[in-house]
């Protein structure tokens, strides 16, 4: 008789225990991002996010159903362990996915999301403006999955809180801490390099040649700053570069514009901080193989223009 109460308390206890545990808190930020992948991955998710949750857990999500990929909107930010897995494994999500380009501007690709999520364009860019601490280059280019019920201010939120917890990771990564003004000129820098490179194999090399001539007090006299806002796909002209008052010419301005050309790649943003080490001081693109030709002298440069145009 004494074993089997004995028995009854200690299940009394571990299920108090349970109760104990399924009711602990977990501290989430307003919009949750399923990832894909499989119960344990997901689990490590959240755990490198912070959240209060273990190992153990994945017994839980096992029996309550594997999460869909997908963004979810939480009801509170500080909810029970049971309940925050009860949301995550019965979730269904309803999405759009939006690719930003590398080297649009906001002026473009916000047009895109109001396009294909039906919302006030004018209302979006309004509210990117006032609340885009780096500009064009706050949202780092690539696909998102957006969740259909998003309006235009939980969007922009949702977009510049991942986008800046990136820029976060990139700059403690690289640099080991994260200082905004000073990754604001990161931000820049590469934007400047997402305009002007060919490709990922050059970037590195267009960096060096934007740090070169700012160590010599050169003007950057480079097409790509002209292509900010409206002009993203315009043909940069010599009435532009007349005209143009603003910092992004700097065939005028000394320096780097005041604020980010485009949004920008995450390899665009490590050229930034590690250029190469070149003597460059000029390059051109080349008509035929749409790649460019680098030089350290002006008599060079223009001898691979006239190379460049046969």
């Amino acid at each position: 008789m004494k074993v089997a109460f004995f028995i009854f308390d200690a299940l009394i206890v571990v299920f108090m225990i349970g109760l104990l545990y399924l009711a602990s808190p977990i501290k989430t930020t307003l919009y949750i991002n399923i990832p894909s992948g499989s119960i344990s991955s997901i689990v490590n998710y959240y755990k490198d996010k912070g959240f209060n949750i273990n190992s153990f857990d994945k017994v839980l999500i096992y029996f309550m159903g594997v999460p869909q990929k997908g963004i979810l909107k939480m009801e509170h930010t500080l909810i029970s362990k049971i309940d925050f897995i009860y949301n995550i494994t019965h979730f269904k999500s309803v999405t759009k996915s939006i690719t930003i380009i590398p080297g649009e501007t906001s002026y473009f690709f916000l047009r895109g999301f109001a396009r294909k999520l039906d919302l006030d364009y004018f209302l979006l860019k309004k509210i990117f403006d006032t609340k885009a601490i780096f500009q064009d280059g706050t949202i780092i280019a690539d696909t998102y999955d957006i969740p259909l019920y998003m309006k235009e201010n939980e969007l922009i939120n949702f977009l510049i809180t991942n986008s800046i917890s990136i820029h976060k990771r990139i700059s403690r990564k690289l640099l080991g801490h994260y200082n905004q003004e000073k990754w604001r000129k990161y931000i820049i820098i590469a934007s400047i390099i997402q305009k002007e490179a060919s490709g990922k194999k050059e970037m590195s090399t267009i960096s060096s040649v934007i740090y070169n001539r700012l160590k010599r007090k050169m003007r950057l006299q480079m097409d790509g700053t002209l292509n900010y806002g409206k002009y993203s796909h315009t043909k940069v002209s010599s009435k532009q570069i007349k005209e143009d008052t603003t910092s992004f010419n700097t065939y005028k301005k000394r320096g780097i514009p005041q604020k980010s050309i485009s949004s920008i790649s995450k390899d665009a943003l490590y050229a930034a901080i590690h250029p190469a080490d070149t003597p460059y001081l000029y390059f051109v693109r080349n008509k035929k193989t749409k790649k460019h030709i680098f030089s350290k002298t002006y008599k060079a440069h223009l001898k691979n223009i006239k190379k460049s145009n046969k």
